[in-house]
C-alpha cells in the first residue's frame, strides 16, 4: 500500500514537472520529428480499424468497464475497494483541467486524421476543446486496464489468467498509444503526460485497494 502510494506521489510530481515542460514549448521539435515519422508509415487503407482501436479508450466503453468493476468488486464484497474505480472520472477531471493550463494546440488538420467515433465529437469547437495534453484517451485507459489487471491479478482462481492480465493490458495500452500517433490526433507529448497522470491515479487507486482490503479483513 506505501509502495503505491509512494509511485502516485513520484507520478504526480512527474506529471506536473513535465506539464511545465510541455507548456514551455521545449518539446515541440521533438513532437513534430515524430509526427512526419508517423505520417511516413500512415497507409489509408488502415484508417478503419485504427478508428475502431481508438473505441479501446473512448469515454463510453472505459466509463461501461469502471462501472463494471465498481460493480464486480461490490458483489464480491469489497466494498470499500470497489470506489477504486472512481479514479476514473477524477482522473478524466484532472485531463480536461489540464488542458486549460497547458498550451498545447492539437496536431493540425492537415496532418490529422478521423478519430474513432465518440460521444466527446459533439463538444468539438467549444472553447477549452482545442487544446491536447494530455490525451485523454491514454489517460483512461491506463486507469482502467491497469485496475483490471490489478484486480484480475489478485481475485481470479486460474493462475494463468493473473499471469496474462498484466500482458493483455501491457498490450492494449501500447497499442492505444501508437493508435493516438498512428492518426495523429495527438503529439508523443500528449501520449507520454497521459502515461504520467494516468499512472498517477492507477497508483493511488491500486493504494486504494490495498488499504481497503485490510480495514475488510478487521
Amino acid at each position: 500500500m506505501r509502495r503505491a502510494a509512494l509511485l502516485a506521489g513520484i507520478l504526480a510530481v512527474g506529471f506536473t514537472l513535465f506539464s511545465g515542460v510541455v507548456s514551455g514549448g521545449a518539446l515541440r521539435v521533438f513532437d513534430r520529428q515524430v509526427a512526419v515519422a508517423m505520417a511516413g508509415v500512415y497507409n489509408p487503407a488502415l484508417l478503419t480499424p485504427f478508428r475502431a482501436l481508438a473505441l479501446l479508450g473512448g469515454l463510453e466503453l472505459t466509463t461501461l468497464l469502471a462501472v463494471g468493476l465498481f460493480a464486480y468488486l461490490w458483489r464480491h464484497g469489497h466494498r470499500l475497494g470497489a470506489w477504486s474505480a472512481a479514479a476514473l472520472p477524477i482522473a478524466s477531471l484532472v485531463e480536461l483541467a489540464d488542458k486549460h493550463f497547458v498550451d498545447q494546440p492539437s496536431p493540425p488538420l492537415s496532418i490529422s486524421h478521423p478519430d474513432g467515433p465518440s460521444l466527446t465529437s459533439f463538444f468539438e469547437g467549444l472553447p477549452g476543446t482545442g487544446w491536447s495534453f494530455p490525451s485523454g484517451h491514454m489517460t483512461r485507459a491506463v486507469v482502467v486496464y491497469g485496475l483490471i489487471a490489478f484486480v484480475v491479478g489478485r481475485l481470479a482462481q486460474r493462475s494463468w489468467e493473473r499471469r496474462l492480465a498484466p500482458i493483455v493490458a501491457t498490450v492494449l495500452l501500447a497499442a492505444i498509444a501508437f493508435d493516438r500517433l498512428y492518426l495523429a490526433v495527438h503529439w508523443e507529448s500528449d501520449v507520454i503526460g497521459a502515461l504520467l497522470l494516468g499512472g498517477c491515479f492507477l497508483a493511488a487507486a491500486i493504494s486504494w485497494l490495498e488499504w481497503s482490503a485490510t480495514r475488510e479483513r478487521v
